[in-house]
């Protein structure tokens, strides 16, 4: 066969993986959009749980599509209420009741000490988020013709509802234009070429385009609720990071192939099979750890795991199929100036390999001290405080949480969010006894009832979410359930409770914190015997695969400890979220397992031909700057969920930032060749590989092979 016609049936190939790829995108655009599945409860917990409970019971009360809107108003000088400002207020009523459920409301109430008035608004929720949110923006419109002298605040359920949703407004592009400059940026300086960065760029960002169409189907076809902007949020920086890490490892490698082979289509073929196992292997490690959270009590942890593993197996896909199509068709010109000839020296890898000569020379002191490095950061964590109030979930204080703090100055801080107590009609006297009677309770009143439940209302002295709350909802449920006779009707699914049960928003919060924390004991564990099992089927052998997973582990508790530092004296976080602890675990084990894949297979590729020792520090000079690249770059993605105003979302980028940092400049660049340069061949035990010569016509070559 000519090399011309050997060239054309290459270019032909590519230009069909594109034009397949074209039309499989849109396929994809062209799937309908199943209507996404109501979610199981307001916090996506299932009907085991008391506050889920209480929400379906509450579906059989009057107002159930009701909730308040409260208005705070106060002086801005901090006085007391006078009576023109008192008499603004009661003017205003009349066009907010126009607003309301029923046309009316109910006269302000006004603080012991006179300095805050509170107006109870009652607002529809049945019109879903958006629709509460526009409700919402009417009020708070109408509460503007007041006098200037007076500070007027919307706060209560709807109000956070809205705010929450401004949160996620323009979300999607913002996230999109941050992420794919940081990406552009770092690819140019990492190829140094004007035109090479726009092609894996290009690539990458309608990858992560059609993994969020792709997501308006395949999530709501699993039955999940998709749950919006936190879950597409994630979803789009882990297709970034993931898609450009694939693609920074499969071009170093091809333009290492371009030194050797003059055309360019066999230099991607040998490019792509020594690419393929890592990416396959790194690719389904982040699937198999991202749908462990299937496992999870949480509908939006169910949710990010059907969305994180569609989004990686595109990236994959994107990776091994459409670059590698593109980048032969564009040629050895799309790394102008720095293009790859036959022969040609490689400019990479030399400060790597200098490092790799240092650790080489040392092992022992070199892993002892990146040990001491790593457990040092991780006691930065032992003063870690966990579960964040209502009012601490944003990092730009909104009204709503301006509201509430306003609130509980003059009245108890739970006013902003009743408890809601459900009890047989029969039992409401002594239910609405034994709740007065909980230390910690403010108030307790009958509240709603039909023919077959009934409710107590019930105001904490805490503020929701804080510890004080908690314990609050503990001994107020142990008391309510020990009323006789004190059990609603059991809802379908659920087992039933001993006697009333205790739900609303604040012990919603308590469920969710317990639901977290059962969820990391569950699937922590089985995250870590999954990537160990990936990686003794990829590396043959059990001694390294046990040693990576341990490292990745101190660089999540080191990781963790270095971000709490940071929350703690630096940007002022009360708490870290109960829900980050698992999200951070499960993206970190996942992904910074990568880095010790990418390196430990191209390690035991070379030491086949030097040796473990040399194997190694070939492997660490050629995947060096590649690897570092992909971590800063992956970290840097991860940084940017820090745009959003949302403490548990730039939590969840800072931990996993600093994580992937440690992993790609400590970890993989000094532990693990430490610890190889150590052991040896014992470090593929119980599998073995046998140094041989680098030279294929050397009879022990054809003859070799690795037990």
């Amino acid at each position: 066969m000519s090399v011309f016609t050997h060239v054309a049936r290459g270019r032909l190939a590519a230009w069909l993986t594109v034009v397949a790829a074209i039309v499989f995108g849109a396929i994809v655009f062209g799937l309908p959009k199943p209507d996404n599945p109501e979610p199981v409860s307001a916090t996506g917990l299932s009907v085991r749980w008391q506050s889920t409970q209480v929400e379906r019971l509450q579906q059989d009360l009057p107002s159930n599509d009701v909730q308040p809107a409260l208005v705070v108003v106060s002086r801005a000088d901090g006085g007391v209420l006078t009576d023109s400002d008192r008499a603004a207020l009661a003017a205003q009523s009349g066009q907010l009741a126009g607003l309301a459920v029923g046309g009316q409301i109910g006269p302000p109430r006004i603080a012991p000490d006179g300095t805050v008035a509170l107006l109870a608004v009652p607002l529809s929720t049945a019109g879903g988020q958006q629709a509460v949110a526009d409700t919402v923006d009417r009020l708070r419109n109408t509460v503007t013709d007041l006098p200037e002298a007076l500070t007027v605040e919307v706060t209560g359920g709807p109000a956070f509802t809205a705010d929450l949703t401004k949160v996620f407004d323009g979300a999607d592009t913002t996230l999109l234009i941050v992420t794919a400059s940081v990406v552009a940026l770092l690819l140019l300086i990492t190829y140094r070429s004007p035109f090479l960065w726009i092609v894996p760029l290009v690539i990458v960002a309608a990858t992560e385009q059609l993994t969020l169409r792709a997501l308006d189907t395949v999530v709501p076809a699993t039955g999940i609720n998709l749950a919006g902007g936190a879950v597409t949020g994630i979803a789009s920086v882990l297709v970034f990071g993931a898609a450009t890490d694939y693609a920074l490892l499969l071009i170093a490698r091809y333009r290492e192939e371009l030194r050797r082979e003059e055309n360019r289509f066999t230099a991607m073929r040998a490019a792509l099979r020594r690419t393929a196992e890592p990416i396959l292997a790194s690719g389904f490690t982040v699937v198999l750890g991202v749908l462990t959270l299937l496992l999870s009590e949480q509908e939006l942890n169910r949710a990010l795991a059907v969305a994180c593993a569609t989004g990686v197996v595109l990236a994959m896909l994107s990776a091994l199929f459409v670059l590698p199509a593109a980048l032969v068709l564009f040629g050895r010109g799309l790394f102008w100036p720095f293009v790859p000839r036959v022969g040609s020296p490689a400019r990479e890898g030399r400060l790597w390999g200098r490092l790799g000569g240092l650790v080489i020379r040392r092992p022992a002191p070199v892993a002892v001290l990146a040990g001491l490095l790593l457990l040092g950061l991780s006691l930065g964590g032992l003063g870690i405080r966990t579960g964040l109030s209502e009012t601490e979930q944003f990092r730009v204080e909104p009204e709503a949480v301006a509201g509430a703090q306003t609130l509980a100055e003059a009245f108890p801080a739970g006013t902003t969010a009743p408890v809601a107590v459900l009890t047989d009609p029969a039992a409401v006297p002594a239910v609405t006894a034994a709740a007065a009677a909980v230390d910690g309770v403010a108030s307790a009143r009958p509240g709603e009832t039909t023919a077959t439940v009934a409710q107590v209302d019930v105001v904490l002295d805490a503020e929701p979410g804080t510890p004080a709350s908690d314990r609050t909802v503990e001994a107020l449920r142990a008391a309510v359930a020990a009323v006789p006779g004190s059990a609603p009707p059991t809802v379908d699914g659920a087992e039933p409770f001993a006697g009333a049960v205790v739900g609303g928003s604040v012990a919603a919060t308590y469920d969710s914190d317990e639901a977290n924390a059962e969820d990391l004991r569950l699937i922590l564990p089985i995250i870590l015997l999954l990537v160990g099992a990936v990686l003794v089927l990829l590396l043959r052998g059990l001694v390294a695969p046990v040693l990576l997973v341990l490292t990745v582990i101190a660089s999540f508790f080191a990781s963790l400890g270095a971000a709490w530092l940071l929350f703690d004296h630096v940007l002022g976080f009360p708490a870290l979220d109960s829900g980050v602890l698992l999200l951070a675990f499960v993206f970190l084990v996942a992904l910074g397992v990568d880095y010790n894949i990418f390196l430990v297979t191209r390690a035991r590729e070379d030491a086949r031909t030097a040796g473990t020792r040399d194997g190694m520090l070939s492997a660490l000079r050629v995947t060096g700057g590649v690897i570092t690249s992909a971590g800063i770059l992956l970290a840097a993605v991860f940084a940017v969920l820090g745009v959003l105003p949302l403490i548990t979302l730039t939590q969840i980028g800072i931990i996993v930032c600093i994580g992937v940092l440690l992993d790609t400049l400590l970890v993989r660049t000094v532990v693990v060749p430490a610890l190889a340069f150590l052991l040896g061949d014992r470090f593929w035990w119980p599998g073995r590989i046998t140094a041989e010569p680098d030279d294929d016509t050397a009879p022990e070559a054809t003859t070799a092979r690795r037990t």
